[in-house]
């Protein structure tokens, strides 16, 4: 409000200044030319008095325009009353002549001035049409290389088909010069195909309805392009349609991408391997079906979040940072993860991570490809538990046995500990096997094996080494007696009634004993003494236990 004020009191002021300044010119003037009579009136008739004043007007209005004008017309009389008393002796109004003269100074004084205005005025809309005319033309132009520039093809038809304007992109797609597009009909340039194609919308956009459609065209170079039209009817002053205007866009190289994408969203969608899109901060942008197939999260469930949903704590976190670390330094990093699915079960997977990086070289993508291989990892494992475990008893078998009694050797060098090793056979086992059957045979094994597993110490071996023989090895013992003790605990183990399919089995062993590194130093020296003990023990009457001795091989 005070802004307002404010600004009309300056509009104020300037209004009187500016008035001031016209009645000041006026003034001037009329002095000079009372100046002028004074000097010339003993010289002159009278009547010829207010021609003097005319040329005041006249400069007043050229100068000051039409207000200083009007004010020096109506300045004259009055200083000329007023003066003439000291100019002269004669009365300035002696007739009514004196009157009309004097009048007829105003009128023409004031058309002078109105002339003048009027003619300013048409001068100033002249001017003022030129300019605008010159700035339709500058923005005609404008226009006009703006449509050039365009990528679009524009073009304008008639309501009788004739091409009426066309853009360069339009003459460049039919590969025509603009002046030969220019009057040349719809089906003309079109070809008889295309007319009768695009004429249902021709028909539409003619009856005011707006068109939009693809085409695929054959261009007049032989090369196959993909358009998208559009067709905009131009309404005249009384409704009717006076014609319309195209705007087509090229998009050959996005309805290529967009089959691109198609293709690498099918590939995405049906691959088996699981793929998973993180932004640079790990937060999940996107998983496919596998991956919730094999998770068990939903894309609901798992976009947003991280794949720390999947960590099964199975691996350290320094398998994590080394993990960041070759793929921050390479780019990438392939390997084998435990995760854990959302029913919580753990899982092994083989995954491929990548960086995504811009034209810049900035990081702004992590894609994850993983496929599920538990199945694959059990299926190894059992076939290296076959490998190293009997298949009946699941005990060691002799190729896992000589590579732990191996180490255990080794160790026992460097910390001078003893190892006991206990060549264990069953007494009467063929006997049953003969009458009871296999299968009988079998299950007895099972029996025995699982009645040792009880005996062991967690440093310490049991393994069979086929049929109904049988390895004790024992972890630093500390003397003789503590082997014997564990020995007869081993055959009254054995000896305890065993039911197998309602039959009460008894069965007898026998063990020999050989001892590191009095009585050999390698694993098979080891065994093949405490053999010799064993087979001694079955000669024997008296007992079932022997320490092997240098009389071991022979039988007495």
């Amino acid at each position: 409000m005070n802004e307002m004020k404010n600004t009309d009191s300056v509009n104020a002021l300037s209004f009187i200044f500016k008035h001031i300044k016209h009645v000041l010119i006026a003034l001037v003037l009329i002095g000079f030319s009372l100046l002028l009579l004074i000097g010339l009136l003993r010289f002159i008739d009278q009547e010829i008095t207010w021609f003097f004043f005319y040329p005041a007007v006249i400069v007043a209005i050229l100068y000051g325009g039409i207000a200083a004008g009007f004010i020096t017309t109506l300045l004259t009389p009055l200083m000329l009353f007023f003066a003439w008393p000291w100019i002269s002796t004669h009365p300035l109004i002696n007739s009514i002549f004196d009157v009309v003269e004097m009048g007829s100074f105003i009128i023409i004084c004031s058309y002078i001035t109105y002339l003048h205005g009027l003619l300013q005025r048409n001068k100033a809309q002249l001017a003022q049409s030129q300019l605008a005319h010159q700035s339709d033309q500058h923005e005609h132009q404008f226009i006009t290389k703006l449509i050039d520039s365009m990528p679009n093809m524009i073009g304008y038809w008639d309501k009788d088909l004739h091409c009426q304007f066309a853009n360069k992109a339009f003459s460049e797609w039919h590969t025509q010069q603009h002046k030969d597009l220019i009057g040349i009909s719809f089906k003309e340039l079109a070809g008889e195909e295309l007319f009768r194609l695009n004429e249902p919308h021709i028909k539409n956009v003619l009856a005011g309805k707006a068109q939009r459609f693809e085409r695929t065209l054959k261009k007049t170079n032989g090369c196959i392009g993909s358009i998208l039209a559009q067709y905009i009817p131009d309404f005249d002053s009384d409704g009717s349609v006076k014609g319309f205007a195209i705007q087509s866009s090229e998009v050959t190289e996005l309805k290529e991408t967009e089959a691109e994408l198609k293709l690498a969203t099918c590939v995405f969608d049906n691959t088996v391997d699981a793929i998973l899109i993180t932004d640079v901060n790990g937060i999940i942008l996107s998983v496919n079906p596998a991956f919730s197939y094999i998770t068990g999260y939903s894309p609901e469930e798992a976009i947003g979040e991280t794949p720390h949903i999947l960590k099964s704590y199975r691996q350290h976190e320094d398998f994590y940072t080394t993990l960041w670390a070759k793929l921050k330094e390479q780019g990438k990093w392939s390997g084998e993860i435990w995760n854990r699915r959302k029913s919580g079960d753990i899982f092994l997977v083989r995954v491929n991570i990548n960086m995504v990086k811009d034209e810049e070289g900035k990081v702004i993508r992590y894609i994850s490809v993983f496929s599920d291989i538990t199945d694959l990892w059990h299926k190894d494992e059992s076939l290296k538990h076959l490998a190293f475990y009997d298949a009946l008893t699941d005990l060691p078998n002799r190729t896992l046995l000589m590579e732990r009694l191996g180490q255990k050797i080794i160790s026992s060098k460097r910390k001078n500990n003893q190892i006991a090793v206990l060549f264990l056979d069953l007494d009467g086992f063929k006997l049953i096997n003969d009458s009871f059957g296999h299968n009988i045979g079998d299950e007895l094994l099972k029996v025995i094996a699982s009645r040792l597993l009880e005996l062991v110490r967690q440093s310490d071996i049991v393994a069979r080494l086929g049929g109904d023989e049988f390895i004790f090895v024992v972890d630093n013992p500390k003397k003789k007696e503590e082997i014997l003790h564990l020995a007869e605990r081993i055959i009254e183990a054995i000896k305890k009634p065993i039911e197998v399919d309602s039959h009460s089995l008894e069965i007898g062993s026998s063990i020999g004993i050989a001892i590191f590194p009095e009585d050999g130093a390698t694993c098979i020296e080891l065994i093949e003494k405490a053999d010799q003990a064993m087979y001694q023990s079955k000669a024997s009457q008296q007992r079932s236990i022997h320490f092997y001795t240098s009389n071991s091989n022979k039988i007495e």
